[in-house]
C-alpha cells in the first residue's frame, strides 16, 4: 500500500494534541479486571484513531483497548489491520510522569510494513517503512553504536514482575553498567533506535506494543530477536518476548547473556 506516512503522522498528532495532551495530570483512574490503569484519555484516543486512520487505508482497527476477542479476530482474519496503542505508559500518564507514547502501525499477514510512535511530551514522532528505513522527526534514524562492551552498555527492561528467573540475573549479576525501567514499550524500542539506550529485555509484550517501535529499531539498523526465536518476526505475536540492541556488536553476546539466565 502506498500510503503517505505524514498522513498517520498527522493523524497521530491531532489526536494526541485532542484527546491525551489536555487531560495530562487531570485525568480520572480506573482499573482493568487485570489489575492495569485505564484513563478516559484511553478510550477517547482510540476512538478518534480508529476514525482517522480508516480514513487514510480502509482496514480493520485493532486497538489496546478492545475485547480479546475482536483483537484475535481482526489478528487472524485480516490482511491488512491497523495495530494501535492509543496511549502507552498509562500508569506513567495517570500519575503525570511525561513518560509515554501513541503508537500506530499499519500490518500486513501479521508484518509490520509502517510503524509511527508519537511523543507528546518530548513533541518526537519516531516513525518508518519497512525496507526504506527509520526517521525522529523527519531526520533519518540510524543506530550508531556507542559501546561496544556490554559492560559499557544502559539497558532497559520492561515488566520486570513477569522476568521470572531473569529478575534476578538482571538485579544481582547484571553484565551492563545500569538498568532502568520507564514504564512505556513503545518509547523503549524508540529510544534504542536513537542510540540512548543500549540493549533492552522484555517478557513479553502483545502487537499493539511492539508492531510500530520493533519495525522502527530494525529499520533503524538495530537488532532484534525474542527468548527462543533468532527471526523476531515469526515469534506468536501475543506475549512476544524480545531481546534487542541498538548496537550490532554487542548484540550477539546479549542475546546469550539473557537465554542463559531464564
Amino acid at each position: 500500500a502506498s500510503i503517505d506516512i505524514q498522513k498517520i503522522v498527522s493523524a497521530v498528532k491531532a489526536v494526541a494534541a485532542a484527546e491525551i495532551v489536555p487531560r495530562f495530570k487531570s485525568v480520572h483512574i480506573e482499573r482493568k479486571p487485570d489489575g492495569s490503569i485505564l484513563t478516559e484519555a484511553d478510550i477517547a484516543a482510540q476512538a478518534a484513531l480508529e476514525t482517522a486512520l480508516q480514513e487514510i487505508f480502509s482496514c480493520p482497527v485493532m486497538g489496546e483497548e478492545m475485547l480479546e476477542t475482536d483483537q484475535h479476530r481482526i489478528w487472524e482474519e485480516s490482511e491488512w489491520s491497523w495495530c494501535v496503542d492509543p496511549l502507552d505508559g498509562t500508569g506513567n500518564f495517570a500519575h503525570g510522569k511525561p513518560y509515554f507514547g501513541v503508537s500506530v502501525a499499519l500490518v500486513f499477514n501479521k508484518v509490520s510494513q509502517i510503524g509511527v510512535v508519537f511523543d507528546p511530551c518530548a513533541n518526537e514522532v519516531f516513525y518508518a517503512r519497512r525496507g526504506e528505513g527509520a526517521w525522529l522527526n523527519g531526520n533519518p534514524l540510524r543506530v550508531a553504536p556507542r559501546v561496544s562492551t556490554l559492560a559499557a552498555a544502559l539497558a532497559e527492561a520492561g515488566q520486570y514482575k513477569k522476568l521470572g528467573l531473569l529478575k534476578r540475573a538482571l538485579f544481582d549479576a547484571p553484565p551492563f553498567k545500569k538498568l532502568t525501567m520507564s514504564g512505556a514499550s513503545v518509547l523503549q524500542w524508540c529510544h534504542l533506535a536513537s542510540n540512548r539506550v543500549d540493549l533492552f529485555v522484555h517478557p513479553g509484550e502483545n502487537p499493539w506494543d511492539y508492531s510500530a517501535g520493533a519495525l522502527i529499531l530494525e529499520e533503524a539498523g538495530g537488532k532484534l530477536a525474542t527468548f527462543t526465536h533468532d527471526d523476531y518476526w515469526t515469534d506468536p505475536a501475543w506475549h512476544r518476548s524480545a531481546i534487542a540492541t541498538s548496537s550490532p556488536f554487542v548484540f550477539p553476546e546479549w542475546v546469550q547473556w539473557v537465554r542463559n539466565h531464564l
